[in-house]
C-alpha cells in the first residue's frame, strides 16, 4: 500500500499550472502528434520503398519530405461524396469518433521528470499535460471508444464490404483488448501503481523490459492488431475486401481514418515505451556516465527517439511480413495470447507475494520452477489422453466410411460430416490414348508421321 500513498503524493504537483500554461501544454502535444504523423507517413514510404529496392517519395521537398503534407492537401481538396444508401448522420460523424479518441491518450504520457524540471515563459512546470491514479485505465477506455468509429463507418455505409471490416475490426478488437490488458497488470503489480509517470520511476533501476519480457512481447503483438496494421491489417484488407470500412469514404473524411491509424500508432508506441523501455529515461550507458541526462530538456529526445523506434518497427513489419488469414489472426488472439498473458500474470503474481513475505531468491526460483515443471506435465498428460481420442475418431471414421452406402434408401444421399463416398468405377477405354508432345523431334508421333510421308 505504500506504493500507492507515494504515487498520490507525486501528482499532487499535477493541476497547479495556470490556465494560459495547460493550454500551451495541449497545443505542444497536438502538435507533437501532428508532426509526428506527417514524418511517419514519409519515412514509411521511404523505408518501404528501401527495402523492395525502390526509389520512393522524392519530388515534394527536399528528399520528398513534404509528400505527406502533399498527400494531406490533395484529400482535402477532391470531391467529399456521401452514398446514396448511407445512414448520413452516422456516416459523417464515424471519422469523427475514430479520430478523437487517438488524441486523447497523449494527454497522460510523460515526456519527462514529474518534478519540475524546466521552464516555460518563466514559469517552472511538468513535462506531462496531467496524470491519474488509473492513467493506464484511462488508455485502456479511450482506445476501446476509437473502435465505435470503424465499426459505425463500416455499417453506416450501406455496403456489404465495409461492414464486414467494420465486424472484423470489433472482433478483432476484442480478441486483443483482453491480452494487452492482462500484460498491463503485470506492469501494475511491480511498479505498484497505475500513474504513468509513477511507472516510469519505478523503473530507475532497471527497465521493465528485462523484468517482464513476455508482457513487452504480448503488448507489442496487441499493439500491432489494436491499429490494424501488417500483417493484422485484416479491416481493410484490399485482397478480399477492396478497402473495408473506409471503402465508400473520400476526401477528409478518408484522410481522418487515416490520421486516426497514424496517431494510434505513435500513441500506443508512447505507451510502450512509458511501460517497458524506461519512459523519458536515457539508456544505461548515457545515464550512467552523464549525470544530466535525466534532467532538463534531454528526457524529451530520449522519449522520441524510442518512439521513432518503435515506430520504425511497425514499418519494418509492414515491408516484411504478408497478411496473415483471418482464421490465424483469432486463432492467435484466443488461443495464445490469452492463455500466455493469464499464466505469465499468475507467474508474476506469485513471484511479486513471496519476494512480499521476504522470501529468498532461491526459494523463489524453487516454487515458480517447481509449479512451471507441474504445469508441463499436466499438459503432457492431457496431450496423451487426446492423442488416444483423435486416434479413437479416426478409427471410427474409419469404420463409418466402410460402412457408408450411399443408395442405402434407395435414393441418394449425401455423406455425413467425416464419411465420404465410395470411388466410382469408371469403364476402361477400349484404346489406350496417345500422348502427342510438341517441340520434339524424338516422338512416337513424329516417327509415324515421317514413315507416312
Amino acid at each position: 500500500m505504500t506504493h500507492y500513498y507515494l504515487a498520490a503524493e507525486d501528482l499532487s504537483m499535477f493541476g497547479r499550472d495556470p490556465w494560459w500554461l495547460v493550454v500551451v501544454k495541449a497545443v505542444f502535444c497536438f502538435a507533437f502528434l501532428m508532426i509526428t504523423v506527417l514524418f511517419s507517413i514519409v519515412w514509411e514510404r521511404k523505408v518501404v520503398a528501401w527495402m523492395q529496392l525502390r526509389i520512393g517519395p522524392n519530388r515534394h521537398g527536399p528528399w520528398g519530405m513534404l509528400q505527406s503534407l502533399a498527400d494531406g492537401i490533395k484529400l482535402m481538396l477532391k470531391e467529399d461524396v456521401i452514398v446514396k444508401r448511407a445512414d448520413k448522420v452516422v456516416y459523417v460523424l464515424a471519422p469523427i469518433i475514430a479520430a478523437i479518441p487517438a488524441f486523447m491518450a497523449i494527454a497522460v504520457i510523460p515526456f519527462g521528470p514529474a518534478g519540475n524540471e524546466v521552464s516555460i515563459f518563466g514559469q517552472r512546470t511538468t513535462m506531462q499535460l496531467t496524470d491519474l491514479p488509473i492513467a493506464m485505465l484511462y488508455i485502456l477506455a479511450v482506445a476501446s471508444v476509437g473502435i465505435y468509429g470503424i465499426v459505425l463507418a463500416g455499417w453506416s455505409s450501406g455496403s456489404t464490404y465495409p461492414l464486414l471490416g467494420g465486424l472484423r475490426s470489433c472482433a478483432q478488437m476484442i480478441s486483443y483488448e483482453i491480452a494487452m490488458g492482462a500484460a498491463f497488470a503485470s506492469v501494475f503489480l511491480y511498479s505498484g501503481s497505475m500513474s504513468t509517470s509513477a511507472i516510469v520511476d519505478a523503473q530507475k533501476d532497471r527497465w521493465f523490459i528485462i523484468l517482464l519480457p513476455v508482457s513487452f512481447i504480448i503488448y507489442i503483438i496487441t499493439m500491432i492488431g489494436e491499429t490494424n496494421r501488417a500483417p493484422f491489417d485484416m479491416p481493410e484488407s484490399e485482397g478480399d475486401l477492396v478497402g473495408g470500412f473506409n471503402t465508400e469514404y473520400s476526401s477528409i473524411k478518408f484522410a481522418m481514418f487515416m490520421l486516426a491509424e497514424y496517431v494510434n500508432m505513435v500513441t500506443v508506441s508512447a505507451v510502450s515505451a512509458t511501460l517497458f523501455l524506461g519512459g523519458w529515461r536515457a539508456p544505461a550507458p548515457i545515464s550512467t556516465y552523464w549525470e544530466g541526462a535525466n534532467h532538463g530538456w534531454w528526457p524529451m529526445l530520449w522519449f522520441v527517439i524510442k518512439v521513432q523506434l518503435l515506430l520504425f518497427f511497425f514499418i519494418w513489419l509492414r515491408g516484411t511480413l504478408p497478411r496473415v488469414r483471418y482464421d490465424q489472426l483469432m486463432k492467435l488472439g484466443w488461443k495464445v495470447l490469452i492463455p500466455v498473458s493469464v499464466v505469465w500474470l499468475m507467474l508474476v503474481a506469485t513471484v511479486r507475494a513471496l519476494r512480499n513475505e521476504d522470501y529468498a531468491f532461491n526459494q523463489i526460483v524453487l516454487y515458480v520452477g517447481g509449479a512451471v515443471v507441474a504445469i508441463l506435465l499436466l499438459s503432457f498428460v492431457v496431450d496423451i489422453f487426446r492423442d488416444k481420442k483423435e486416434r479413437s475418431e479416426v478409427a471410427e471414421e474409419a469404420a463409418s466410411d466402410a460402412a457408408f452406402d450411399p443408395m442405402a434408401g434407395g435414393f441418394p444421399v449425401p455423406p455425413l460430416p467425416g464419411q465420404s463416398l465410395p470411388p466410382v468405377p469408371r469403364r476402361r477405354p477400349r484404346r489406350e490414348r496417345e500422348l502427342i508432345v510438341s517441340g520434339g523431334g524424338d516422338t512416337v508421333s513424329d516417327g509415324k508421321e515421317a514413315d507416312d510421308a
